[in-house]
């Protein structure tokens, strides 16, 4: 999820961003240059990496903490989806999905739930289709949906430390992450199911961490679906 500039303040907001490949390094610098023309006076530092081994997300974790001292909030989007039949899905791509959905975010709450600051937050990007079933999503929701029960755990044992820890479910976002599976006729049903007969934005979303970042300290352990009404029965 890109963030929206318009949602960083200068109360002491200094952000680390983080991207996976090769691929996403243009997309990265101009967040980082977008964000550095807003708020000149704005620490923001990127980091790349394969975050599906815990090794990779334990250096992620010690390198944003040599650079700034210390963590309040950390919101993790990755994630990696696949539109196919369980019939034709192979081990190695269930193995994929595995590692980067549902893996690699036990390894970010984990080092989350060490470093975040007591009263810090910690949210991570689901989805929708934890509520909304359908066909041809089995391995992307699937490896998805430990991340709830990882969540509910992981605010248990930080409730002491006052952190909440919470998952942001959108419904089928106009993103590049959505289109290259879904063919035109797939994309207009998506749309019909949501309010106003369009997909999720990002500008849907943004909000809504924002105010898990400050107001919504009390919310703790939560799964909330912010789509639209697109898993509404």
């Amino acid at each position: 999820m890109r963030p929206n500039p318009e949602h960083i303040t200068r109360r002491r907001c200094q952000p680390s961003l983080h991207y996976h490949s090769a691929s996403s390094q243009n997309d990265a610098a101009t967040l980082e240059a977008e964000l550095r023309q807003k708020y000149p006076d704005l620490k923001v530092t990127v980091y790349q990496g394969d975050l599906t081994s815990a090794a990779a997300v334990t250096k992620l974790f010690q390198e944003v903490l040599q650079e700034f001292g210390k963590i309040d909030i950390v919101v993790n989007t990755i994630g990696k989806v696949l539109k196919k039949p369980i019939t034709e899905i192979t081990e190695e791509e269930y193995d994929s999905m595995f590692a980067i959905n549902s893996k690699t975010a036990f390894f970010v709450l984990k080092e989350a739930a060490i470093h975040v600051s007591d009263g810090g937050k910690i949210i991570t990007i689901v989805t929708a289709l934890l509520g909304a079933f359908t066909g041809y999503y089995t391995s992307y929701a699937g490896s998805k949906a430990p991340v709830e029960h990882f969540t509910r755990g992981v605010c248990k044992e930080l409730q002491s430390r006052q952190v909440s820890v919470n998952n942001i479910a959108p419904g089928p976002m106009d993103t590049p992450f959505f289109y290259p599976q879904e063919s035109p006729e797939a994309v207009a049903f998506h749309k019909s199911n949501g309010m106003g007969n369009r997909l999720t934005m990002v500008e849907d979303i943004a909000p809504l961490a924002l105010f898990l970042c400050t107001g919504g300290a009390w919310i703790t352990g939560q799964t909330i679906f912010a789509n639209g009404g697109y898993t509404t029965r």
